[in-house]
């Protein structure tokens, strides 16, 4: 059996043609020896030898064909996916009367409510003062955060100053000083916005500072052999390197301002969708309670739809994964 397959593997190799190795030139005179060991030639196979480097494969691009390793093309309003699905679940969950009214209304119940609401102009002026509570906040906590990073990100003594105090205070929620602000600023209309603001400031801070502070060093340099004046150092260097950093820092700074809008309209409110929804607590009103959350998370979902847009024009030179 074993001469037999010695002998099959020897007529079939003979009819492969075979390569012979190259000659290894040896001193001036040129004369080379030749390897004695002979492989066969085929469409992936080379001659062996210490000095051959086997045959690389082929790229996919000379097949005619490309591997697509990213997320794909995006899709017009794809991101409302989540959330018309998340609908979907909840208006099929209470017609099949998985959910107990009581407990949690459906959706048809939450539209006629809101309807209501609407009708009576309720919804309008709640949402009204909501909105102006949580731009106030946002507006002055991100110029906070942005003249902090500043001058933490572009001075040593700002760094050492600044930047400590602020990661302590990062560690200790905004939510958790609200007995001392308000033995502070009483529990008006001052004590909900520097709550909203403080919260909004620290987060913009963190992320505009962590992107500042990346910048490479070799464009400061760059700028210093340039001999750029400082505000052409801010405009040209400073402002593109931490822009990204800093519309990260927005986004999550926007829903911060929603957080801590819902807490602090519940505390001695007497207009708002916090006090709106806490007031329905009191009846047993889950369907307001849900008109409430639908208009908070719509004004999260909508403001961050906004940055991102804002985000993609400005930084249009960017080429990344999210498009």
């Amino acid at each position: 059996m074993t001469e037999a397959l010695s002998r099959v593997r020897t007529e079939t190799l003979s009819r492969v043609p075979e390569v012979e190795r190259p000659r290894v030139g040896s001193g001036a005179a040129g004369t080379g020896t030749t390897a004695p060991d002979l492989v066969p030639a085929g469409p992936d196979l080379v001659p062996a030898g210490p000095d051959v480097v086997p045959a690389a494969p082929v790229p996919a691009a000379a097949r005619g064909t490309r591997r697509r390793l990213g997320p794909g093309r995006a899709v017009p309003f794809g991101r409302l996916l989540g959330p018309l699905l998340l609908v979907a679940v909840w208006w099929a969950a209470s017609a099949l009367h998985y959910l107990d009214p009581r407990i949690l209304s459906g959706p048809g119940s939450v539209a006629a409510t809101a309807a209501d609401l609407i009708r009576d102009g309720r919804l309008q002026d709640n949402v009204l003062v909501s909105l102006q509570r949580a731009g106030l906040g946002l507006l002055f906590g991100v110029l906070a955060g942005v003249v902090l990073a500043l001058a933490a990100g572009l001075s040593r003594f700002g760094e050492y100053l600044l930047d400590g105090t602020l990661q302590v205070k990062r560690a200790i929620p905004s939510l958790a000083m609200l007995p001392l602000l308000i033995l502070w600023l009483g529990i008006g209309e001052q004590m909900k916005v520097t709550v909203i603001a403080l919260g909004v400031a620290v987060t913009v801070y963190i992320n505009t500072y962590a992107s500042l502070t990346g910048i490479d060093s070799r464009y400061v340099e760059l700028a210093e052999s340039l001999d750029l004046s400082r505000l052409q150092f801010l405009r040209r260097v400073v402002v593109p390197g931490s822009l990204p950093g800093f519309f990260v820092g927005l986004r999550l700074g926007v829903t911060a301002s929603w957080l801590g809008l819902i807490v602090v309209e519940q505390i001695n409110s007497t207009s708002g969708i916090g006090y709106m929804m806490f007031q329905a607590q009191q009846y047993a009103q889950s369907d307001v309670i849900i008109v409430g959350l639908v208009a908070y998370g719509i004004f999260g979902f909508a403001s961050d739809a906004a940055v991102r847009a804002v985000e993609r024009r400005v930084l249009s030179w960017r080429r990344t994964l999210a498009g």
